[in-house]
């Protein structure tokens, strides 16, 4: 199964910065419908951000409008996620997930995907 791989987590102190990857090693990128997830303590996994297919469109939640944004290297097959001015709340294990299957009106749900990476530890605090 194809695994993705995630690099960039670690603990920062409020407003600062973390710039996450994910890597799609051996597959046709742009077929790919590629989003970023977190799962805080105690909270069900949320999406964060993502692109839709071929990267027609980037999708942001609310709370990270503004802060967050996502990029891409198509030479390399992988998404960044930079996360900007974070803090306490942006807490969580954060996720990247891709699918082919996933259509726009699911794309920020977690069951749409069926590829994920091993999820890595953000943490903001002072």
């Amino acid at each position: 199964q194809v695994q993705l791989v995630e690099l960039g987590g670690g603990s920062v102190q409020p407003g600062g910065s973390l710039k996450l990857s994910c890597t799609i090693p051996g597959r046709t990128f742009s077929r790919y419908v590629v989003g970023w997830f977190r799962q805080g303590p105690g909270k069900e996994r949320e999406y964060v951000a993502g692109f839709a297919r071929n990267f027609a469109t980037t999708y942001y939640a609310d709370s990270v409008k503004g802060r967050f944004a996502i990029s891409r290297d198509n030479a390399k097959q992988t998404v960044y996620l930079q996360t900007n001015n974070l803090t306490p709340e942006d807490t969580a294990v954060y996720y990247c997930a891709a699918g082919t299957g996933v259509i726009t009106s699911r794309i920020r749900v977690a069951a749409a995907y069926d590829l994920w990476g091993q999820g890595t530890q953000v943490t903001v605090s002072s």
